[in-house]
């Protein structure tokens, strides 16, 4: 019953992550009113994220489980390619940024899911 309960919950996460991808997509500034958000404590707010981030990759060394750990650093990796773009296209434009940094993570990340996914493949 409660296994039943924390799914039902994780699924509404879902759909509130969801939603949030989509407003920000769709329109940034929407985004950032929605969660209420202040562009200038953005450094702020990603001390916060990457402290997340620090703590899940923390909790799947721990856990051990090779599906977990490649299916974190593939996020990892995605997030990182993101950003990476991001600046990217904004050097495009002759604007500050570079994707090196972005892109080196999102390489690393990728190289830490695919040795943990071909790992399980080995295992089997």
């Amino acid at each position: 019953m409660l296994a039943n309960a924390a799914i039902f919950l994780a699924g509404l996460g879902v759909l509130v992550t969801g939603w949030l991808v989509w407003n920000f997509a769709r329109d940034t500034d929407a985004g950032m009113r929605a969660v209420s958000h202040q562009s200038e404590q953005l450094p702020n707010v990603m001390t916060g994220r990457y402290a997340g981030f620090f703590m899940l990759a923390v909790g799947a060394l721990i856990y051990g489980d090779l599906k977990v750990i490649a299916a974190l650093y593939a996020v990892f990796a995605f997030c990182a390619f993101w950003d990476a773009g991001i600046y990217q296209r904004l050097r495009n434009r002759g604007l500050s940024g570079d994707p090196k940094p972005h892109f080196g993570a999102g390489l690393a990340s990728t190289l830490v899911s695919g040795v943990a996914m071909w790992a399980q493949g080995a295992q089997a």
